[in-house]
């Protein structure tokens, strides 16, 4: 068994406290990392207050580290290998993910998390959420990989799929969306619309590939959108969530029309929503626009090497993305400052 510091929530709403849990021996198909880097993602801020899930809880589903077991059904990974811990399988699936606890415990309770935990010096985790990553990748920056870059960059690539000269807007430019414009410049997109509310994002964004900017402090973005692309761009993400935010994206789509393959605009939902939303159905039928949502859009086997290689090329420069970072113990004041919005890209802990 192995004794580790972890971040731990003891009741739904509490802040999380740092104590050491109880980490058994792996099972034939787990594996244990060290950690060495974990992403700060907003999806936390929503499981600290989330039901459904048991307690004492653990946080963090993105991050980097050094095997040091591998159960006896694990070929892909072996100890001493580098690997990325993600919350999306290796292994493709049909319908949601089952939640197992992963058999770690605090204080002889059940220790659990939404999928895997993350903020912690080692975590015991399904080896279909750990991917092995070449040992020549820097081991910080590439944490983000597990989600951020995963989440922002599959939308544009697996869900919208989007090709060379296609116009995209991404509404919230925080790490998420900041790899969706990222992709969407790397594929050829044009115009890349950022829309958000704060106007050092905006600016950030432009670093990322944004062609346009839009303050939907200043104006109407909807309005906006629609009146620089003449009509509305062929893709339309949200990373944000809100009510407000998913409502707005699928106006800000192109209209089609009558005919078998006059379809319209496509809007993307990334976010987690938080409340009920309302359409007009009028969007969907007379125009034939389209609204889905993407959930962790990502094959990581095929994807999470192209992403390593994008950045060693220089085209997705992580290390621009990753503005702050943290240790274990002050994972409150990340995220207090992610709840402020003071965190342009995205904050990492190290471990």
């Amino acid at each position: 068994m192995i004794r580790s510091r972890a971040a731990v929530q003891l009741a739904i709403h509490e802040r999380p406290i740092i104590d050491e849990i109880e980490i058994p021996d792996p099972g034939p198909d787990q594996v244990i990392v060290r950690m060495i880097s974990s992403g700060v993602c907003h999806s936390q801020l929503h499981h600290i207050h989330q039901e459904g899930i048991g307690r004492p809880m653990g946080f963090g589903h993105e991050g980097v580290g050094v095997v040091t077991h591998a159960g006896r059904n694990v070929s892909h990974v072996e100890e001493g290998d580098h690997a990325i811990v993600t919350w999306v399988p290796r292994t493709p699936i049909r319908g949601p993910i089952v939640r197992v606890p992963s058999g770690t415990t605090y204080r002889e309770e059940l220790f659990h998390s939404p999928t895997v935990y993350t903020w912690s010096e080692h975590t015991l985790a399904n080896s279909d959420l750990v991917v092995g990553m070449p040992k020549e990748s820097p081991t910080d920056v590439t944490c983000i990989v597990g989600c951020a870059v995963l989440t922002g960059a599959g939308a544009v690539l697996n869900t919208a799929r989007v090709r060379p000269g296609e116009s995209v807007a991404v509404f919230g430019v925080g790490g998420v969306g900041l790899s969706a414009v990222k992709a969407a410049s790397i594929v050829g997109a044009h115009p890349i619309i950022a829309v958000d509310l704060a106007a050092d994002k905006l600016e950030f964004a432009r670093e990322f590939g944004a062609t346009h900017t839009i303050d939907a402090s200043e104006c109407d973005p909807v309005e906006a959108i629609v009146d620089l692309t003449g009509g509305g761009v062929d893709y339309a993400f949200d990373t944000i969530g809100v009510r407000v935010t998913t409502e707005q994206i699928l106006p800000s789509t192109r209209a089609g029309g009558p005919g078998a393959d006059n379809h319209g605009g496509l809007a993307v939902l990334v976010g987690v929503p938080q409340e009920p939303m309302t359409l007009d159905s009028g969007l969907f039928l007379y125009n034939q626009r389209r609204y889905r949502g993407s959930l962790g859009a990502t094959y990581p086997e095929r994807d999470f090497p192209m992403f390593l290689r994008w950045h060693r090329e220089g085209r997705f420069p992580l290390e621009k993305l990753v503005t702050r970072r943290y240790s274990l113990d002050q994972v409150n004041e990340a995220c207090d400052d992610l709840e402020a919005g003071a965190i342009l890209g995205r904050a990492i802990i190290e471990y």
